[in-house]
């Protein structure tokens, strides 16, 4: 979105139409295809994962109210504190504060009972960290602003934020309903804030027109639709870490599209991020498959049922949540 956001504003598209025009796109987009492909309204089931430790019962009408609201106070809110903030201070830095994100959502996940920050999750929460950290100074000098640094903190927050709310909902709702419901709702949020302040100006070429169409079809329909069914599998930590690739494929897009060039240090800062997400598809298959056969639940996941004492003297899976 970096990239298309740079080739947008070169075509004369302001921040304020670019939000409006990417929400309200997809928003349309995801419309369309619910109505051609009714199937993708149904949920799969997933009621183990629902009730589990640290996501509370909801009903219909407080599922849909939190759906949208994840759009139109989350998502719309985290991205005018970015382009707030981006208006004051170098994109470098702010995108290295923005990504302390990952870090807060897995403290956040923990706290709530979501997920264990096991040996292997911290190694690569650090990885990705630090890479990122190299990917982002490797850039060169950078101006700090304090209330850029403040808003881009903010977003971070509010991305945490918004990232732990979507993963009380993300069971409970198909991908492609959750992702129209947000994008309706921080379409609707935008709209009403450009109502209130004069409104944004579309008065751009062809082109404009284009790079906003990339935004909303690939870093917003494709993007949000991918976050989700990974949210869905992964939990909140691991989506948050892998996250941190984001910035490097960024960095690699400049260099291809803009001419921006790599150093030593961004190369290396690469490497970390790529690492930290092979570490986190590591998995002890083996002993995970011979436990799976055995009956016993996977004692690395925290919503696993935990073993109980039989009367017998032996040890067998209860009903009972961690």
């Amino acid at each position: 979105m970096a990239i298309f956001g740079k080739l947008a504003y070169d075509a004369g598209v302001s921040p304020g139409a670019l939000l409006l025009v990417r929400f309200t796109l997809a928003a349309m987009l995801l419309g369309v295809l619910l109505l051609v492909r009714p199937g993708l309204r149904r949920a799969e089931p997933d009621q183990h994962q629902s009730e589990a430790p640290g996501r509370p019962a909801m009903t219909r009408g407080r599922l849909l109210a939190t759906a949208i609201g994840l759009g139109a106070i989350g998502y719309a809110t985290q991205a005018s504190l970015f382009f707030s903030s981006l208006e004051l201070m170098d994109a470098s830095l702010l995108a290295l504060i923005l990504y302390t994100y990952p870090v807060l959502v897995t403290v956040g996940a923990v706290l709530l009972g979501r997920d264990r920050l096991t040996p292997r999750r911290g190694a690569a929460l650090v990885a990705a960290s630090g890479g990122t950290l190299l990917v982002l100074l490797g850039a060169g000098g950078v101006s700090f602003h304090p209330l850029g640094a403040l808003l881009a903190f903010a977003a971070a927050i509010t991305y945490t934020i918004y990232i732990l709310v979507a993963d009380t909902v993300v069971h409970r709702l198909a991908p492609v309903v959750l992702s129209a419901l947000v994008m309706a709702g921080a379409a609707g949020s935008l709209g009403g804030r450009a109502l209130f302040t004069g409104g944004v100006d579309l008065d751009f070429g062809a082109w404009g027109w284009f790079w906003l169409a990339c935004i909303a079809v690939v870093s917003t329909v494709v993007a949000m639709l991918a976050f989700f069914a990974g949210l869905k599998r992964t939990g909140p930590s691991t989506a948050a870490i892998l996250s941190t690739f984001e910035p490097v494929v960024t960095a690699a897009l400049a260099t291809l599209i803009l001419g921006e060039t790599l150093t030593p240090v961004q190369l290396a800062g690469g490497a970390l991020v790529l690492a930290s997400v092979a570490v986190l598809q590591l998995r002890p298959t083996r002993t995970r498959t011979e436990t799976q056969l055995l009956g016993v639940p996977d004692s690395s996941d925290p919503r696993s049922p935990r073993l109980e004492p039989a009367h017998d003297g032996s040890t067998e899976p209860t009903a009972v949540a961690r």
